[in-house]
Formats: C-alpha cells, sequence, structure tokens
C-alpha cells in the first residue's frame, strides 16, 4: 500500500478549527497576541506530552508519532484494484500452480501481502493459511491501535493541564497583588492556558486518534479481504467465484 496524496481534508479542518478561535477573538475585540503565549504553551504541551510518557511504552509512543502522518498521508486503500490483482492470481496458479506466484511473491511491496502469497507457494493448506493471516491481522489491528491510544491519552490530559497552567496563571496573580503591571500577564497566562488545553484536544488530538482508528479499520477489513481470497485461491475455487465473493467487500 502506497502513501496516498495529502488528505487535504484534514488539513482544511484543523486550519478552519484555529481560524474559528482566532477569528472569534477579532470579532470580540481582542487581539492575536493575546493568544500567543509561549509560558502557556510550554506547560500545556510538555505536561500533556509528560503525562502520555508516562502512560505510553515508548515503543508505542514512537509509533504514534510516525502514524500521526496518516492523518495528512493515509496509506492508499485500493480495494477494486487488489480484486483485480486476486482474480489475476488465482487465474496464474490455475495455469501454472501454486509455485507460479513465486515471482509475484518476490515482487510484492506490502508485507502482509507477501506473506501471505509465500504461504500459498509453500502449499500451506486453507485452514492454516486462514489462522496464520488471522494472526498477522489481528497483531496489526492492535498495533494500530495502540498508535491511537496515545492520542486518544494526549487529548485526555490536555485540557486537565490547561486547568493546572490556569490556576498556575492565577497563583502568579496573587503573588503580584502589589504590582499591577503583572497582574495582566498572569491572568492572560492562566485564560490562554485553558484554552491551549482544551483547543489542543479537540482541534488535534482526538481528533487525530479518531482518524488513525478508522484508517486501521480501514486497512483491517482490506487485510481480510486479501485473507478470503488467497484461501479461495489454497482452495481452489474458481477465479469467477472468488471474484464474486469479494465484491461484497467493495460495498
Amino acid at each position: 500500500m502506497a502513501r496516498h496524496r495529502v488528505d487535504y481534508l484534514s488539513v482544511l479542518g484543523i486550519v478552519l478549527s484555529f481560524l474559528a478561535v482566532f477569528g472569534g477573538n477579532l470579532l470580540e475585540g481582542g487581539h492575536t497576541e493575546s493568544l500567543i503565549q509561549l509560558t502557556a504553551f510550554v506547560v500545556v504541551f510538555g505536561g500533556t506530552l509528560g503525562a502520555t510518557l508516562v502512560q505510553i511504552p515508548l515503543k508505542t509512543f514512537v509509533q504514534g508519532i510516525k502514524r500521526g502522518s496518516w492523518v495528512f498521508f493515509p496509506p492508499k486503500i485500493d480495494a477494486e484494484a487488489s480484486l483485480r490483482r486476486i482474480n489475476a492470481w488465482s487465474k496464474t496458479v490455475r495455469k501454472g500452480g501454486l509455485l507460479s506466484l513465486q515471482n509475484i511473491a518476490n515482487k510484492e511491496p506490502d508485507p502482509f501481502t507477501r506473506k501471505g502469497l509465500m504461504l500459498l507457494v509453500d502449499g500451506s493448506e486453507p485452514g492454516e493459511l486462514r489462522k496464520a493471516l488471522e494472526i498477522e491481522i489481528d497483531s496489526l489491528a492492535i498495533n494500530e491501535a495502540n498508535a491511537a491510544k496515545v492520542y486518544e491519552a494526549m487529548g485526555g490530559y490536555s485540557p486537565t493541564i490547561g486547568i493546572i497552567g490556569a490556576v498556575l496563571g492565577l497563583i502568579h496573580v496573587m503573588n503580584n497583588l502589589a504590582d499591577p503591571a503583572a497582574l495582566g500577564p498572569g491572568i492572560a497566562v492562566a485564560f490562554v492556558a485553558t484554552i491551549y488545553g482544551v483547543g489542543f484536544a479537540n482541534f488535534l488530538f482526538l481528533p487525530m486518534s479518531n482518524k488513525i482508528r478508522a484508517i486501521a479499520d480501514e486497512m483491517t477489513q482490506y487485510r481480510e479481504m486479501l485473507l478470503d481470497g488467497m484461501v479461495g485461491i489454497a482452495e481452489g475455487e474458481n477465479p469467477r467465484t472468488i471474484a464474486s465473493k469479494l465484491e461484497g467487500y467493495l460495498r
């Protein structure tokens, strides 16, 4: 599965979300500079990252960061093209036997598909083939679900860390009641930290988690289609029968 072009809808959604906040602030007579607070950003983002690292193992966290690119560069899943490929494989096997898939398997870029083809070439029984590929599907699905949980965790901690930032800002204000010049920045940090916490959670982290999970579900269904096709080939089914059976995945 090659990477697809940029998902402009995701880019548009994020840009629109932040524009709505900044635009609403301007309509109320506020200034853009008032929403840009480095202190609030450090407290919210740093605290959220730290809390997430406590919860998530490092390997899962790194994988989650990598899977974050799916939001903007989702893997291309062309089920119709794969259905045609499966049909071609079944015809190749009927003409030259399972060993005729050897060259096709060697050139296959997708690890899951390549593993299934190699099992076919090795003459695996249909039941064993299905069992091996189902284990692979479950393992990949768990890894992808864990990647989504990274952003789900960040979306859960971010608003709370924002409240902590607000309390820190108010503490700063209370400690400087005698200095009117320090009251404004302290109050600004307090409220902006809350905005950052809630905004990051609802504009970035939670939508990214749901997007990754949706793509993972689509990929799981795609792999199940490949599995059923390969099992049909292993069972010696007619190419037309295999194609007819797999057309249900396209709907």
